[in-house]
């Protein structure tokens, strides 16, 4: 069956899906995105996802495509005609179409509106989870406004390369305090050998994870100690677990740090533990 995408307010199959070269998303990387997971055939999390849109819509001054509502449907839409059980949704939106000039085009541009999904093996991720998986980390050069979710991603592909050809599976980002902020595409966790959950907190330098935000209700619930601060990458190497998270990932063991094994260098009990209940928290639309 071929994929079909929402593309400015057309549902077409995917080889017909073609935007103007002088979107700004193409010449500026001018635009945000969001990835939900599908489950069951439903969005996770949906109202908060777009809750985050329209944040990193405001705060890039980009006008909302259509109104929340709507753009659900649209994606809901977008998942049924490709007919996606277990998977993700990605919907982008940018400035619009203009001549090429650095300065906001002409008022009344209209954004443009990008709407894809696709379906992934869940076997295979229940394997990759059960096995645990390695990082790396690397020096965090990428500009401060990080909390907007926004398609300006170099960065992050970078350290995604190098972490692929280092044979791990995410790099983790370390400032120049020696601090862990963030995965390339997830948020960083570390379980201390007291027991106690941490995580970089909220600002400007890490991105307010969906996962991150529902699975703090997951572990409140399971009355573990959940601090929200920065660690470093030695605090990360002495680590009981660690774990990261994300949409398409949801919570995902971390077994190596930089070749180092963590814990007993197999899946840790907690993160295990807030996989498996994770979705009893999360909204299904």
């Amino acid at each position: 069956m071929s994929r079909i995408a929402y593309v400015n307010g057309r549902y077409v199959p995917l080889c017909q899906a073609v935007v103007n070269i002088e979107d700004r998303g193409y010449q500026f990387s001018d635009g945000v995105y969001e990835v939900c997971e599908v489950r069951e055939g439903r969005l996770i999390d949906e109202r908060r996802h777009l809750g985050r849109l329209a944040y990193s819509l405001k705060e890039l001054r980009i006008a909302e495509p259509m109104a929340m509502s709507a753009l659900g449907v649209v994606m809901r839409e977008v998942v049924a005609r490709n007919r996606v059980n277990w998977g993700i949704v990605y919907l982008q939106v940018t400035r619009g179409v203009a001549r090429r000039d650095h300065a906001f085009p002409p008022a009344g541009t209209r954004p443009s509106l990008v709407i894809t999904a696709r379906s992934l093996e869940l076997a295979s991720a229940e394997h990759i989870a059960a096995d645990g998986v390695a990082v790396i980390t690397v020096p965090d050069n990428r500009w401060e406004r990080v909390d907007i979710k926004s398609v300006s991603l170099l960065p992050n592909v970078l350290a995604k390369q190098v972490a692929r050809e280092a044979g791990a599976r995410e790099a983790w980002f370390v400032d120049k305090q020696g601090r862990v902020t963030e995965g390339s595409s997830s948020n960083a966790w570390i379980v201390t050998r007291d027991g106690k959950v941490v995580t970089h907190q909220v600002g400007h330098d890490i991105l307010r994870g969906i996962t991150r935000t529902v699975l703090v209700d997951v572990i409140t619930a399971q009355g573990l100690t959940l601090e929200e601060r920065a660690f470093t990458v030695e605090e990360a190497y002495a680590a009981r677990e660690a774990f990261l998270t994300s949409a398409s990932q949801i919570v995902l063991p971390v077994v190596r740090i930089d070749g180092r094994p963590i814990g007993n260098g197999a899946p840790g009990l907690i993160a295990t533990a807030l996989r498996r209940d994770f979705h009893r928290f999360a909204e299904m639309t």
